[in-house]
């Protein structure tokens, strides 16, 4: 477990694009590229073109205070005599996060979009009220969006990133210490690594069927579920009593049949667990329908699960 300092210069990215008021929020891939293909400009001519939509941009468009730690980061190339950003940044509410450049192709690629969106306002509601908890975890981090939002609902909480991917890591230090938020973070898959009494789990589990094998992106068997039931039930085997897990993610519906939603209803009373489950939107990510792993599949829902050990 690490509690490494932030990178100065992401740091200051992040704090001199919060003081130009930059704002955006982040859409999916597919509305992204359709934004970029039925727009006939190349070039960007502002912060929410370079940083947001991704356009290459002349360097003379950013201002000195924010391209000298986009450059001191490594975080931008040159390509066609113009530069790119290797980062975005997307806004929730009026806190900025630093996530990958589209598209999100790379294997380390740390996503933010409609589902971090929604995976944050669970969160916000699920606690409404309920501020007890001493530690807390957000599994497969990423960004640190949710367990940045349960954090900030939880002052007193100690909070833990963990993630496998090195990239996650070094964004959401930023991210946390933009917000002026202290975290430890594990580099392991899970809840491995993850020491001491848990009694506040967070998870947005991967959950789509990807050929490429993307560890951001791909949930495994089970038409993308298969990651979010091993999450469910390790989380359910280390809550305290009275813990609870959140878990926000996606299922593909075949059939009119939630697999996700049977599994959990077979194993969670095994384990002592109780089991709130609602589908938040009924369809999402229609795109992956076109695919052949979803041939079979009627629709992709987004779901949430409030896992709570009696």
């Amino acid at each position: 477990m690490t509690a490494d300092l932030p990178d100065p210069h992401l740091l200051r990215l992040l704090r001199a694009l919060h003081a130009h008021a930059y704002r955006f929020t982040a859409v999916t891939p597919a509305t992204h590229a359709r934004i970029l293909k039925r727009d006939n400009r190349r070039e960007a001519r502002s912060l929410r073109d370079v940083f947001g939509w991704n356009r290459p941009f002349p360097a003379s468009l950013l201002p000195r205070d924010i391209l000298d730690p986009l450059e001191a980061a490594g975080a931008v190339e040159t390509k066609d005599g113009l530069l790119k950003s290797k980062l975005r940044a997307a806004s929730i509410d009026d806190h900025l996060f630093l996530h990958s450049a589209f598209p999100t192709d790379d294997e380390h690629s740390v996503f933010f979009g409609p589902d971090t969106y929604r995976f944050v306002r669970f969160i916000r509601e699920a606690l409404a009220g309920d501020q007890h908890y001493r530690h807390v975890v957000d599994i497969g981090a990423g960004t640190g969006a949710g367990g940045l939002a349960a954090k900030q609902l939880l002052r007193h909480a100690r909070l833990t990133l963990s993630d496998i991917n090195p990239e996650a890591h070094r964004l959401a230090r930023a991210n946390a210490a933009h917000l002026g938020i202290s975290i430890e973070q594990v580099e392991a898959p899970g809840l491995d690594g993850v020491e001491g009494p848990i009694d506040l789990i967070v998870a947005n589990p991967p959950y789509v069927m990807d050929e490429a094998d993307r560890a951001y992106r791909n949930g495994g068997d089970m038409h993308g579920a298969a990651l979010s039931l091993e999450w469910a039930l390790a989380g359910a085997e280390r809550l305290e009593p009275g813990g609870k897990m959140l878990l926000y993610t996606g299922v593909a519906i075949v059939d009119g049949e939630d697999a996700l939603l049977a599994a959990l209803r077979g194993e969670l009373p095994t384990r002592g667990c109780t089991l709130d489950y609602s589908e938040i939107d009924p369809d999402i990510f229609g795109e992956e329908l076109d695919e052949p792993p979803y041939v079979d599949v009627e629709r992709i829902a987004a779901v949430s699960a409030i896992i709570e050990r009696s």
